[in-house]
C-alpha cells in the first residue's frame, strides 16, 4: 500500500465512524408501514362468483389499494370503502356505510367531504379486466382511529353505476354488486 492508498482509507473509515448513529439506525429501523401486515379483500358479485382482488399496503403517507378486476361487468363505477367486513350477498347491505371515521359527508365535491372510504370511479372495458392504484390517505391497515381493522372490519365494494361525487349517501351510484370484506 503507498502513502496514499493508506490516506484515502484512514480518511475513509474516520468518515465512516463519524457518522450520526440517529441516521443509520432511521435507515434501518422498521417504520409504521413495514410493522403492519398486508391486507386483502377478495370481491364477490351476486352470484358469489369472483370478479376480482385488491390488495392492501401500508405507507407512510397512508394506504396503497391495488385493485385487480378480471370478470367484472363493463363500464363506469363507483368504488368505496365501507364500514363492516360482511358481504352478504346478494345486496352486500351487510357492509354497512361508507368508512368514515371523521364523519366528513359523501362526495369529492362536498366542501366538508369525502368519507375517508370514498374513491375514485373506475372505469372497466369490455373484457372486464382492470387494474387500478389508490392512494387511500385517511385511512390506515395498522392501530388507530382511521383502522380498517376496528371492531367489526371493513369491506370494499362496487356499485352498479358511477359516482357523481356529490349526492349523499353513495353519490347516486345505484346497486352494489360486487363486495369483499377485508382481511389479513
Amino acid at each position: 500500500m503507498n502513502v496514499m492508498q493508506g490516506v484515502v482509507l484512514v480518511l475513509g473509515l474516520g468518515l465512516a465512524t463519524s457518522s450520526h448513529p440517529a441516521a443509520q439506525e432511521s435507515a434501518t429501523a422498521p417504520t409504521t408501514a413495514s410493522s403492519s401486515k398486508p391486507a386483502r379483500a377478495v370481491l364477490v358479485d351476486a352470484q358469489n362468483r369472483t370478479v376480482g382482488e385488491a390488495r392492501f399496503q401500508e405507507t407512510p403517507h397512508g394506504v396503497l389499494l391495488r385493485l385487480a378486476l378480471t370478470q367484472a361487468p363493463p363500464g363506469v363505477h363507483a368504488i368505496h370503502l365501507h364500514n363492516v367486513g360482511r358481504c352478504d350477498g346478494p345486496t352486500f347491505e351487510s357492509a354497512g356505510e361508507h368508512f368514515a371515521p371523521v364523519r366528513h359527508q359523501h362526495g369529492f365535491l362536498k366542501a366538508d367531504g369525502p368519507h375517508a372510504g370514498d374513491l375514485p370511479n373506475i372505469e372497466v372495458p369490455s373484457s372486464g379486466q382492470l387494474i387500478v392504484e389508490y392512494l387511500v390517505r385517511d385511512v390506515t391497515i395498522g392501530a388507530g382511529p382511521a383502522t380498517l381493522f376496528d371492531g367489526d372490519g371493513s369491506a370494499l365494494v362496487i356499485h352498479e353505476g358511477k359516482d357523481d361525487y356529490l349526492s349523499n349517501p353513495a353519490g347516486n351510484s345505484g346497486d352494489r354488486i360486487a363486495c369483499g370484506p377485508l382481511v389479513r
